[in-house]
């Protein structure tokens, strides 16, 4: 049952995204040229998907019996703005405005076979292995100098 919940939760998702215009790198790029074309209806899309959100959780996180497939909720605990986390907003963001392509958008977009978005599914997917194998050569270099410091 888990796993008919998460292909129609994804399967809801993708169909959103797809009827929303955000799987359309045009209308996203479009979104961003404030100077010239711009299309603001993405920003309604994100706004509903803001409310929906704020709403969900202030109904299903207090529930006693938590999650249906999970013991427990897995929320982000940290907080803190950090380099990394402006950083890689930043990055995000960029390749957006640049690309016309979130994940979330261009996932749904593999199955009109376009190659611009296979060509960013693939980009982005070496970029998650990079990233991943940075992080953590990052952490073993640092165990490795605690260890020789102790």
């Amino acid at each position: 049952m888990r796993y008919i919940s998460t292909y129609i939760i994804g399967l809801i998702f993708g169909l959103g995204i797809s009827l929303s215009g955000m799987s359309n790198p045009a209308k996203v790029i479009n979104f961003f040229d404030v100077a010239g074309s711009w299309d603001p209806s993405l920003a309604f899309v994100m706004g509903g998907a803001l409310l929906v959100t704020f709403i969900g959780y202030r109904l299903v996180l207090p529930r006693p019996s938590g999650p249906i497939f999970e013991g427990k909720f897995a929320l982000p605990t940290a907080s803190k703005l950090d380099a990394r986390l402006l950083g890689g907003s930043a990055l995000f963001g960029v390749g957006w405005g640049i690309a016309g392509f979130c994940p979330g958008g261009a996932l749904p977009a593999i199955g009109t076979g376009r190659l611009d978005v296979l060509a960013f599914v693939a980009a982005m997917l070496v970029g998650i292995f990079v990233a991943r194998a940075i992080i953590a050569a990052r952490q073993n270099a640092e165990l490795n100098s605690n260890v020789k410091r102790a």
